[in-house]
């Protein structure tokens, strides 16, 4: 099963896209393991600020394009991590110590963990 992580970061939230070199440090640490696991599919994080962003909401036939910022939008996406395990159970167990990273550093971080579909045989 592939599960989708993503995490969420207050943009407004002075240096939380900005790493210090010790969440560097972890962080590259906790990406060793999870390659070495052989678990990790892909990873990026995203650029520090929605300026460069849009949104396209498409609404009862009718889409808009919304350049960013999203100063409406009080956390951003700011990453990813697509990994393949046996459950969901081991999903959130390495989410849970992806969130370390960013609490061992005094960031406040949200994840989702969302499984990626597999399409009509999907269990």
């Amino acid at each position: 099963m592939r599960y989708m992580l993503m995490h969420k970061l207050d943009e407004a939230v002075p240096g939380n896209f900005e790493p210090s070199p010790e969440f560097l440090k972890r962080m590259g640490a906790y990406m060793e393991e999870v390659s070495r696991a052989g678990i990790l599919l892909a990873a990026e994080g995203l650029c520090k600020s929605s300026d460069e962003s849009a949104r396209i909401t498409a609404t009862k036939g009718r889409t808009t394009v919304t350049d960013g910022p999203f100063t409406e939008t009080k956390e951003l996406i700011a990453g990813f991590g697509l990994i393949e395990v046996r459950s969901k159970e081991e999903a959130v167990e390495w989410a849970k110590r992806f969130v370390d990273v960013f609490t061992q550093s005094g960031i406040d971080v949200e994840v989702d963990v969302r499984r990626v579909s597999e399409g009509p045989h999907e269990g």
